[in-house]
């Protein structure tokens, strides 16, 4: 993606593979700055800190990161050691420990005077499967954007009382209608909670690929964008991130999602995940759950684009299998913000001796999901395994 007509991406290895880059999305959106890695340790606080966030991108930093470990020792103990560090950082996301196993698997067995070269090489695959991916993504959730607006336009012009057809995924799911509003729109609209965008990638994004696959193929794409508390990803990230690639769209809090939804100003949900069970179990961003069940009641198809990587084959039930990390009351307490002077500030919201409690993640359950959006295609959550087979 461009930042004032520069390519970049999230994070990029040194030429001399010294160091790792990456964008500082905690400085972001009142200033771009990127930030150098060059231990396994600034690895890990990078990504504790959420320097580096979204699951594919703490991935491919988790694969740096041991490929950083190798650059200084490549003996079995720091192998282990590196690996055990890396996977404590953050325990959601699927996608940390999947990385990190799968570069020891390149490098275990390995003589220690050929693991740094290897590790590299892997860290550098799995950001270049992670674009490819990303990019099926939103290839196949352009298709199902277009075949809603479609419908949407149907039922415009349909007469009161007919019966609206349901989309169909490439699976041959019903895909579910959008609440229609009483005059006609000019725009589809288009939920979104987190940031689940290139910000959260490698390239490209996961919720947001489709939404900018649209916008570039010229639909008429406008998107709500949920400020996401306590962090504020959907405010600061997908909003600057929308805004420098010229999507229309608003940003919305938390509690307005309902509302919206009541009153036909939203015709589909995307967001993205951070792990998803083999039965379609979502766990994703805390507040998600909310949005999925004020979709379900208000018939709004509600959508989780998920690179196969996020998908644990070996977890059924969410709600109890999923590990959700507590982060720190302050996250709660504190928020970041450019005052009227210029100045950024971060600022106390709460009165003083009141506790504060961060889950940051919850489960959606899969009957709630209308759909699943892959690099494979579209499915229904039960479904995920016909499509995976392999």
């Amino acid at each position: 993606m461009k930042i004032d007509d520069i390519e970049y991406r999230t994070i990029w290895p040194s030429a001399d593979r010294s160091s790792v880059e990456i964008i500082d999305q905690t400085a972001l959106p009142h200033a771009f700055k990127t930030r150098r890695l060059e231990t396994l340790a600034s690895v890990i606080d990078a990504i504790k800190t959420m320097q580096v966030r979204g699951a594919p991108l703490i991935g491919a930093a988790a694969a740096y990161g041991i490929a950083l470990a190798m650059s200084e020792d490549a003996s079995d103990h720091n192998l282990q050691q590196a690996a055990q560090r890396l996977v404590a950082s953050r325990p959601t996301a699927v996608n940390l420990h999947w990385a990190v196993e799968r570069v020891l698997a390149k490098l275990e067995g390995l003589p220690a005077m050929q693991r740094n070269e290897v590790a590299w090489k892997e860290a550098a695959a799995i950001c270049e499967e992670d674009v490819r991916i990303n990019q099926a993504i939103g290839k196949h959730g352009l298709k199902l954007i277009e075949l809603q607006v479609e419908l949407q336009k149907r039922k415009q012009g349909e007469t009161p009382g007919a019966q609206q057809e349901d989309s169909a995924s490439e699976c041959g799911q019903a895909a579910g209608t959008a609440q229609p509003s009483q005059t006609p729109k000019t725009q589809f609209n288009i939920l979104t909670h987190c940031n689940a965008g290139w910000l959260a990638t490698v390239n490209w994004g996961t919720a947001l690929a489709p939404i900018y696959a649209a916008h570039d193929a010229g639909l008429h794409i406008h998107v709500w964008v949920d400020e996401t508390r306590p962090r504020n990803q959907g405010g600061s990230l997908t909003a600057w991130e929308l805004g420098s690639h010229g999507v229309p769209h608003t940003v919305i809090t938390d509690n307005a999602g309902g509302h919206l939804m009541q009153h036909g100003k939203v015709d589909m949900i995307i967001v993205g995940a951070d792990r998803v069970t083999r039965t379609g179990d979502v766990c994703n961003k805390i507040g998600t759950y909310l949005k999925a069940l004020a979709a379900f009641d208000n018939d709004v198809p509600f959508y989780v684009a998920v690179p196969s990587p996020t998908i644990d084959w070996s977890i059924e039930n969410g709600t109890e299998e999923i590990p959700i990390e507590e982060r720190s009351p302050d996250e709660v307490a504190w928020i970041q913000g450019r005052l009227a002077s210029g100045e950024v500030a971060c600022v106390n919201v709460l009165p003083a001796g009141s506790s504060a409690a961060n889950p940051a993640f919850d489960v959606t359950p899969a009957r709630l999901v209308t759909g699943i959006i892959t690099e494979r295609g579209v499915c229904r959550p039960a479904d995920l395994i016909s499509l995976f087979k392999d």
